[in-house]
């Protein structure tokens, strides 16, 4: 027994077979609009992910410091006599800083604390020297922060006793490759001997060139802080909300509190631009599909007025009639959108081969998210049916003795 399709759908495949070629080049718009979207989100999301990773890889999230010291005086501001030079910022420890950690680590959204002590120095190996930032860290607690065992070049993230380790950068300037020997000098003279247990390559060359660790003891020691600490570094579980979450501790604790939102203003302002662009292109190119999908059907229902008139006219209803535009718009939406990812899916492949970063990695990957795939092909189904419905309803509410007789 044949199968016999409802009468919706089978008047639905009629018109789209019938009109093959406006069929064919509204689905093209379609296709190409669904792939449009997928590929740019996919890749504007991939490259922020990147963009975010290379940056913040190697920064904590939050600093916590001392407040910076100010001049007070009891003149007027308005004085002439109250001008008055900035005053100089010595090395200072942060006031009560184990209750301050643990304040910290008790807060919602915060994964890590590290304590680090930093201040300057020299790296001075032979008759070669080279100025560094001398940096005293907990390497466990640090290693939460940054991981740094995937920025070595060679040997491990030791900075146990007199081990200490360097970047690339510094390492070559001075000619020292792992288990030599390194002296390093601070600037009112203390100095001590280390031997080099690793170097890295954290895909900064200044910071290469700068950061040198050490333990806390030894950095409290060389830069004469006993017992203190400069800075708490944070890690923090969703990135953005990072701002609220340093205003949350400066208020508890009255101390200099800055989240990467405020340290890296030009990069989230172009993370905030690029996300506005991507929006705009997706807003722009479903508008056109919408446009494309309603005009295609607009001028099916002119073409189609006579016939629609007949079936009318023997007792088709206006809901049926409706639905065989609504059932075109849908049609549209659905192909489009499997035309679409598979599009994107190739055109994604593709661009990943052909583009690497620096070091010759790949700079995007060639896997779609779920859930980008199915958002676009559900705005495009909705977008096929908000398209079909202002046709359809003209279609539905049309007089048939009228339409026959035109």
């Amino acid at each position: 027994m044949p199968l016999r399709l409802p009468f919706a759908w089978m008047v639905c495949l009629r018109y789209l077979r019938e009109g093959r070629m406006q069929t064919l080049l509204i689905l093209a718009g379609v296709t190409g609009g669904v792939a449009v979207i997928i590929f740019l989100t996919t890749l504007i999301s991939q490259l922020q992910v990147s963009i975010i990773d290379k940056t913040l890889g190697s920064q904590a999230h939050i600093v916590i410091r001392p407040p910076q010291a100010v001049n007070h005086t009891t003149l007027p501001p308005d004085s002439t006599a109250a001008i008055v030079q900035p005053r100089a910022q010595r090395l200072r420890s942060v006031d009560q800083w184990a209750s301050v950690a643990r304040l910290a680590g008790e807060t919602p959204g915060v994964l890590a604390v590290s304590p680090m002590l930093s201040g300057a120095g020299y790296a001075v190996r032979a008759d070669a020297s080279q100025s560094i930032a001398l940096m005293g860290v907990d390497a466990v607690a640090f290693q939460r922060i940054v991981r740094m065992p995937k920025y070595l070049q060679s040997g491990v993230f030791n900075v146990d006793g007199t081990n200490t380790v360097i970047g690339s950068e510094l390492a070559k300037d001075l000619g020292i490759v792992v288990g030599d020997k390194l002296r390093l000098v601070t600037m009112d003279g203390r100095n001590d001997l280390f031997s080099v247990a690793g170097i890295f390559d954290i895909g900064n060359r200044d910071l290469n060139r700068r950061w040198v660790f050490t333990s806390i003891k030894v950095a409290q020691s060389l830069l004469d802080l006993p017992g203190g600490i400069t800075q708490l570094d944070l890690r923090v579980e969703d990135l953005f909300a990072a701002d609220a979450t340093a205003s949350r501790l400066k208020a508890q604790t009255g101390l200099t509190v800055d989240s990467w939102m405020q340290t890296n203003a030009q990069l989230l302002s172009a993370l905030n631009s690029q996300s506005m662009s991507n929006n705009l292109i997706r807003f722009f190119v479903t508008v056109i599909v919408a446009v494309g999908i309603a005009s295609v059907l607009v001028v099916s229902v002119v073409q189609k007025q006579k016939e629609i008139g007949i079936l009318r006219a023997m007792g088709a209803s206006p809901r049926r009639i409706m639905s065989v535009f609504l059932l075109q718009g849908g049609f549209y939406g659905l192909m489009g959108s499997a035309l679409g990812s598979a599009l994107s899916f190739g055109l994604l492949t593709f661009f990943a081969k052909i583009t690497r970063n620096a070091d010759g990695t790949a700079l995007v990957n060639g896997e779609l998210e779920v859930s980008i795939v199915v958002s676009a092909c559900v705005l495009a189904m909705v977008v096929g049916l908000l398209a079909a419905a202002l046709p359809a309803r003209r279609a539905a509410r049309m007089d048939p003795v009228q339409a026959i007789r035109v």
